[in-house]
């Protein structure tokens, strides 16, 4: 096994010769650093089932399952699955997931250390998912933004861009929105916390699922703080020319593995969709999303 680096980028390494029947602890280890120091690593050639793609997950921690059964794959519930191809003539999965910047399970009470996605069907053209790296992002904040989000608490939501499942068809929205709420109520995290690998600060928000900033007795604060926050990270952008905006491509047999702590994503979408299809497995590691102690 060999990790190189990305030459002249801050983001990204492949690994080459990785073959997670012979992992040794050590080589997960070394993966793990590489994860929370390059924050996306590319697993390069694989060719794996779909149960080999979760033990190579499990290899790395404990997955989560979606609580979505629609997202599941009809053999392996672990998987998420987003598609737009059909099988058999049915939909497996759900298609144009993740248009919008968010971190993965942003919206739930215990958030995973690491996602894995496995590209099955890989767009001719439209390949690639953009990042922003909120470690980073929050270093470049100016002065002053970074004082006014000191020891303020942000809300992140899914009801902004929750997907209607096909048992919503014709249930009135009131009560969908109302279900959303009651099964995913929104949750409260530090606006800012401190990486527990690396020890940057991380700057904790999403355009997609974050709906609010307040102080520390909960009380919501009368500014623009938040769009201010989404504006200076790039999150605004629509050319995604940003310069905190990286845009990771991928081939047939690459499997990604990135610090979801550290890392928005956004999915990327056009008007002529092509046929894509991936798994996605997400891991908590040895830690939680942030050390609440401290």
């Amino acid at each position: 096994m060999q990790i190189n680096e990305v030459t002249g980028q801050e983001i990204g390494a492949t690994v080459e010769g990785f073959d997670h029947t012979a992992a040794s602890p050590a080589d997960i280890d070394a993966i793990k650093a590489a994860v929370y120091t390059r924050k996306i690593v590319v697993l390069k050639n694989q060719d794996l089932a779909p149960r080999q793609f979760l033990a190579l997950g499990e290899l790395f921690g404990r997955p989560e399952t979606y609580y979505e059964p629609m997202y599941k794959h009809p053999e392996v519930e672990e998987i998420f699955v987003s598609s737009n191809v059909p099988e058999d003539g049915k939909q497996i999965g759900v298609p144009k997931t993740g248009k919008f910047w968010h971190a993965d399970y942003q919206f739930m009470p215990d958030p995973f250390g690491l996602t894995f996605i496995y590209p099955q069907v890989v767009p001719e053209k439209n390949r690639g998912t953009y990042f922003i790296d909120m470690g980073k992002a929050y270093e470049a904040l100016p002065d002053d933004l970074k004082k006014e989000a000191a020891d303020t608490f942000s809300r992140h939501s899914v009801r902004k861009y929750f997907k209607i499942r096909p048992s919503d068809v014709y249930r009135p929205i009131s009560e969908i929105i109302e279900e959303v709420d009651t099964k995913t109520p929104p949750v409260v995290k530090p606006t800012t916390f401190t990486h527990p690998m690396t020890g940057e600060t991380v700057l904790y928000i999403s355009e997609g699922f974050t709906i609010g900033i307040e102080d520390e007795h909960g009380k919501p604060l009368e500014s623009d703080l938040l769009h201010r926050l989404f504006e200076a990270t790039g999150q605004l952008d629509d050319t995604f020319g940003h310069p905190n905006i990286h845009l990771q491509t991928f081939e047939k047999g690459d499997l990604l593995l990135w610090d979801n702590r550290s890392l928005i994503h956004r999915a990327r979408h056009t008007t002529t969709p092509e046929p894509t299809v991936s798994f996605r497995v997400t891991v908590h590691d040895e830690h939680k999303l942030y050390d609440e102690a401290a």
